[in-house]
């Protein structure tokens, strides 16, 4: 075990001098990942009309995708623990990028259903590691928060970034073009990665796949994820959304119930022992929800209150994505190194709760400069603070043998997060808006009035993310090293 230990601390220092261009090669393929759950947002219509949707089966072009991510994140994280988390990475980036391809050269609505599926399960699968690779590479806190930086840019700004390239792809070229633009990167990453990632293997106990709970586990995810797509068009409280929201917790039960009997675990359960990593998750669910409020909703706003045109909404949030870049690419991880973790986190997430706070005020007749810019400018702010503490404080207390699966956790901590917060705030959306017109009001002001309820409640959430984050998260030894390797 000692020699496997070394063997890998070599390979490792073999490649110190690459990491940083490697971290560029991780980041693209993340950057591959997210766009991909926003871009294709923006070219539904043409895809409606090219292949014969129905306002109905449309949705599944984006559901068939959230629901194997959401599925496949933790089996990911812990499929790349055991076998190697550069394997899974060029497994995962292979498996995204043949999937577009085959997006981009549909025909019919089952083939590209179908491709959406398994750019799914590539994409939990680069999510899932990509965090745990980055985690091998920078060791030294310093290094460590500035990487982590560039990461969560990546994860906070790349969505917006896929609003304003999908527009341009689609109205200059056509919508295949959405999904076959992967084709260069993700060719350009695998070439890269082979090249500058370190193949280092983890020395483990054993290599034994926990198959009952990996089944449990990822059955419960996709019920789950299947229960919250659909729960604003049958109902929530329909029978359907009921037996599947109650069958996902029966199989998540049945994978806690294994994974404290079972040998070698899929998910010890002694890491929730951690408390950074569990407050780090609670805040991440909390957060995500709040966050995919103030984008998919501020972007409904502008186009449907406001009547912008899809490339003026992105170009909105442009001012968001460089105040999130100058953060994220430096002056987070100098806060971090300053400041600690908690302190950076509670502000940042604060700032958020301000700009959520203030769209909930923004009126029928609203003005970019006034309503729309002050708030985007906020959100940029708390998101390019926020993201890296997060994440360094669900990743700093897990050993290296158990990365992957921290990173599967925070992801689906914040996939879920975010489903389930946006589909339960755009119902509240709904419902606020149908209840302002049953009272008279016109149908543009109540469907403002609904969007003011449901950034109101996003704020909320963010307020009380804040405040667990600040009062919870464990001061921890690394912040001290952090703060004195600054100095």
């Amino acid at each position: 075990m000692t020699a496997v230990r070394s063997d890998a601390s070599d390979h490792l220092a073999a490649h110190r001098d690459k990491r940083w261009a490697a971290l560029i090669v991780l980041c693209l393929g993340v950057l591959m990942i997210v766009l991909d759950t926003t871009i294709v947002n923006v070219a539904l219509p043409s895809i409606k009309t090219d292949l014969g949707f129905s306002e109905t089966t449309l949705a599944w072009v984006v559901n068939a995708y959230i629901l194997t991510y959401g599925g496949f994140l933790l089996l990911g994280g812990r499929l790349g623990d055991l076998y190697g988390h550069r394997r899974l990475f060029l497994i995962g980036i292979a498996a995204f990028t043949l999937a577009s391809l085959a997006c981009g050269v549909a025909t019919a609505q089952t083939q590209l259903v179908a491709a959406r599926a398994v750019q799914g399960v590539g994409g939990a699968v680069v999510s899932a590691v990509a965090l745990s690779l980055i985690m091998d590479l920078f060791t030294e806190p310093a290094d460590r928060a500035k990487a982590m930086g560039v990461y969560g840019f990546v994860c906070a700004g790349g969505g917006s970034i896929g609003v304003l390239l999908g527009g341009l792809l689609t109205g200059a070229l056509h919508w295949h073009w959405v999904f076959l633009v992967n084709l260069p990167i993700g060719i350009a990453v695998i070439a890269l990665s082979l090249r500058l990632l370190p193949d280092a293997r983890k020395a483990l106990a054993s290599r034994h796949l926990d198959v009952a709970g990996a089944f449990t586990v990822t059955a419960a995810l996709m019920l789950a994820v299947y229960a919250i797509v659909n729960g604003n068009e049958v109902g929530w409280a329909s029978a359907r959304t009921l037996v599947l929201l109650a069958v996902a917790v029966a199989l998540l039960a049945s994978f806690l119930i294994i994974e404290s009997r079972v040998h070698a675990p899929l998910m010890p359960l002694g890491l929730f022992r951690l408390r950074n990593l569990t407050v780090a998750n609670v805040v991440g669910v909390l957060w995500a929800a709040a966050m995919f409020t103030w984008f998919f909703l501020s972007a409904l706003y502008m186009q449907q209150v406001l009547g912008y045109h899809p490339m003026e909404v992105g170009l909105a949030f442009l001012p968001c994505n460089l105040i999130m870049a100058v953060f994220s690419l430096g002056l987070s991880a100098k806060l971090v190194m300053r400041f600690g973790i908690r302190g950076p986190l509670a502000a940042g997430l604060l700032l958020a709760t301000l700009g959520l706070a203030l769209f909930a005020r923004a009126p029928v007749q609203g003005n970019l400069f006034i309503d729309v810019l002050p708030p985007m400018l906020l959100l940029g702010l708390g998101a390019g603070i926020a993201f890296n503490p997060v994440l360094l404080a669900a990743m700093n207390d897990v050993g290296p043998s158990d990365s992957g699966l921290a990173s599967g956790i925070v992801n689906t901590a914040f996939m879920m997060g975010g489903a389930l917060g946006l589909a339960a705030l755009a119902s509240l959306a709904a419902s606020r808006s149908s209840h302002a017109q049953a009272q008279g009001l016109d149908a543009l002001s109540a469907l403002n009035a609904g969007y003011q309820a449901a950034f109101l409640a996003g704020a909320c959430f963010a307020l009380v993310a804040a405040v667990l984050g600040f009062a919870l998260l464990r001061v921890r030894a690394i912040d001290a090293d952090a703060v004195a390797s600054s100095h």
